[in-house]
């Protein structure tokens, strides 16, 4: 197991580069475990994930809490929790080059969301979007913990001090607000933590419904919207056969033609040619030729992901212990957060 991350605070971090002391930029990624990732979530985040090991100092969390924001069954949670940690490995994160481990096997997640909701106006969380989105038209009767669930993210994120964090567009507002959350408190109670930035990438960043692709691919929008992760061959053969087209015949990159342009981005993005290469591949065919090319580049691209996962499925207990030690490896850097914003606000 590497060495325990460094990092106790945000002076600290400021010393060292005023001293010429070089450091990895540290970044923090949080995924719900809410059922298998999808392959929007792959070529979206993991898949950039897993090819920045060695760039940031990486720090990869299964927000479980975050899955309770919404009625929910506990068996299903466990599950999904180990599941998607398998799923991540099987990507290709090494344990060994970043940590990953489980929210609620650091309890100072929960510690710090308390201090930090003590200092949130609830004017910032009336604006956030996302709440709106999943409360639904009863507000009334959402959970206290889906209405503060931005204060929670930002606790995920400033309890390591992360220089960065990888969201796509429709998390910016997040990022912004933990932003808020830190400089109002580093303000009142001197410098803590870091304030982190948005890394927005461009590319693959928003793979689309297989079935609505006016709408980013998810998982709440039914099973032909999505491919899974998991998905057999079959399945991924029928999901991609009944994908949205038109009634055009010409396949090429043009975004006025939704289906069709977002079956070619994925296409693209699991592939190393360009757009007008792709083009020419495919010109004088129709579509049943191009949806056949694209079911076996994706089935191509998940089968060693799946191979991988199955091998991680059969011994539990060696991934309960991966995910132990990654806890291990950054409780000493959240306890160290921790212990310093509770001496700050008089908790100490």
């Amino acid at each position: 197991m590497s060495a325990s991350p460094t990092t106790p605070t945000a002076p600290a971090a400021a010393a060292a580069a005023k001293g010429g002391v070089s450091r990895r930029e540290r970044v923090f990624s949080g995924i719900q475990p809410s059922g298998t990732p999808h392959l929007g979530n792959y070529l979206g985040a993991i898949r950039h994930w897993v090819a920045e090991q060695d760039i940031f100092d990486n720090i990869y969390c299964v927000v479980n809490m975050h899955a309770m924001t919404l009625p929910h069954n506990p068996a299903e949670l466990r599950d999904n929790t180990s599941q998607l940690a398998g799923v991540l490995l099987a990507c290709g994160l090494d344990p060994e080059r970043s940590a990953l481990f489980v929210q609620s096997h650091v309890p100072a997640h929960a510690e710090l969301a308390w201090i930090l909701d003590c200092i949130t106006p609830t004017g910032w969380l009336n604006r956030m979007t996302q709440f709106k989105v999943k409360a639904g038209e009863d507000r009334e009767a959402a959970s206290a913990g889906l209405y503060t669930y931005p204060v929670l993210m930002a606790a995920d994120i400033l309890l390591y001090q992360a220089d960065a964090v990888p969201v796509g567009e429709d998390q910016r507002q997040h990022v912004e607000l933990t932003r808020d959350i830190a400089n109002t408190f580093n303000y009142r109670f001197g410098e803590t933590f870091t304030e982190p930035r948005a890394l927005i990438r461009e590319s693959g960043a928003r793979i689309m419904s297989l079935d609505e692709p006016e709408k980013k691919m998810s998982k709440t929008g039914g099973e032909a919207s999505y491919i899974s992760l998991l998905d057999p061959p079959d399945v991924i053969k029928r999901k991609i056969a009944r994908a949205t087209t038109d009634s055009q015949r010409s396949i090429v990159f043009d975004e006025t033609r939704p289906g069709i342009f977002n079956l070619l981005t994925i296409y693209r993005e699991l592939g190393t040619e360009t757009p007008e290469q792709i083009e020419a591949q495919f010109e004088g065919k129709g579509y049943k030729e191009f949806k056949a090319a694209l079911t076996d580049r994706v089935v191509a691209a998940l089968e060693p992901i799946q191979r991988r996962y199955a091998e991680l499925s059969a011994d539990p207990s060696y991934l309960e212990t991966l995910l132990r030690q990654g806890a291990d490896r950054v409780r000493p850097v959240a306890e160290e957060t921790l212990r310093l914003a509770q001496e700050r606000v008089g908790l100490r």
